[in-house]
């Protein structure tokens, strides 16, 4: 399903904002730059004269006019840089710099809209404001393994809370330093209260800020957006079927808390499309739960079980409820 026209002008107003910004601070670092070494705007100006003095050259026949134009535009960059390092500016002080380097702030690659413009998209079509805002307190900078007990150890791998929460957070900046390069999957498992939803907050921040669309959905909220797209009607229900499509192709996926909607033979079949559409499409997926996994497993069917047990890194977290913790633990400024 399209856009509408005032949904798509609404993204695209915001994409013309951010390059009248950026735009902006470049005349204000070029302007300062200038002030304080006036050698700089010699520069510029000599090179934007050998770009129309070669332009000249090429349309008249010059086959060597471009070649020569290289060369002494690369020297004349060589003079600006050691200039503005010299000066105490970085080398790229009178570059532009994109929010998006991919797309240079106009949400297309040639025809093809960039991964922001889906995020745009994304965040147009279901409302991540109140996400956004939690990922302001809950990300990495503010996680702390004060938390996690040496004491509470997993009879299963023999590591304590702390020791499992120091693994898996070394998994997370590795999922997310590979993520371009390597699709890969989670599912966090364990009691309430042990990080596992603050932790794909965390995940999401870093992504989001890297230009990657990501949909955070909790599983009462997935499986009701399923519903309707597959029974409802109404004004709405283009919306609806446009955010199910982002669904299956988003770059990452997170569906938290499963298992606290209810169970039935719809939401089995709706999960397992959606967690074997995603691999197909080699798109990354997190999935968080309090249940034990045989729990799991009886409620979503062997067949869903199997999917996420052959593709996934299944990862139980242990300890205290964190939030019972903290109450009892006020001091304790940063988050789990």
């Amino acid at each position: 399903m399209a856009l509408k026209n005032t949904q798509y002008d609404t993204i695209m107003r915001e994409y013309h904002r951010r390059q009248l910004t950026n735009k902006r601070r470049q005349d204000e670092c070029t302007a300062e730059a200038y002030t304080a070494v006036p050698e700089l705007s010699e520069i510029d100006s000599l090179i934007a004269s050998l770009s129309v003095e070669h332009a000249k050259k090429l349309l008249n026949g010059d086959n060597f006019a471009l070649e020569d134009l290289k060369e002494q535009i690369a020297a004349l960059g060589d003079r600006r840089r050691a200039l503005l390092t010299g000066h105490g500016f970085p080398a790229d002080y009178l570059e532009m710099h994109y929010s998006c380097t991919d797309c240079q702030d106009t949400g297309f690659h040639g025809t093809e809209k960039c991964r922001c413009f889906r995020q745009a998209v994304i965040d147009l079509l279901y409302t991540q404001s109140n996400i956004r805002e939690i990922l302001l307190e809950e990300n990495f900078e503010n996680f702390s393994f004060d938390y996690y007990s040496e004491k509470i150890i997993n009879p299963a791998t023999g590591l304590s809370a702390l020791a499992t929460m120091q693994k898996l957070v070394a998994e997370c900046h590795e999922f997310i330093r590979c993520f371009d390069e390597t699709p890969d999957n989670f599912f966090l498992y364990g009691d309430t209260g042990v990080g596992k939803t603050f932790l794909t907050h965390c995940i999401s921040k870093e992504l989001l800020e890297s230009a990657h669309s990501v949909i955070y959905f909790s599983a009462f909220e997935l499986f009701d957006l399923f519903s309707k797209t597959t029974f409802g009607r109404g004004d709405d229900i283009a919306e609806l079927q446009q955010m199910h499509a982002y669904i299956f192709d988003c770059d990452l996926l997170i569906i938290d808390d499963l298992g606290t909607e209810l169970t039935n033979s719809f939401v089995s079949s709706q999960l397992f499309l959606c967690i074997n559409e995603r691999l197909i499409r080699k798109k990354s997926t997190i999935i968080s739960t309090n249940m034990p996994i045989d729990i799991f497993r009886d409620a979503y069917s062997e067949r869903v079980f199997s999917r996420i047990s052959s593709n996934y890194r299944m990862r139980k977290l242990i300890g205290d409820d964190i939030r019972i913790m903290k109450k009892l633990r006020p001091q304790i400024k940063t988050k789990p």
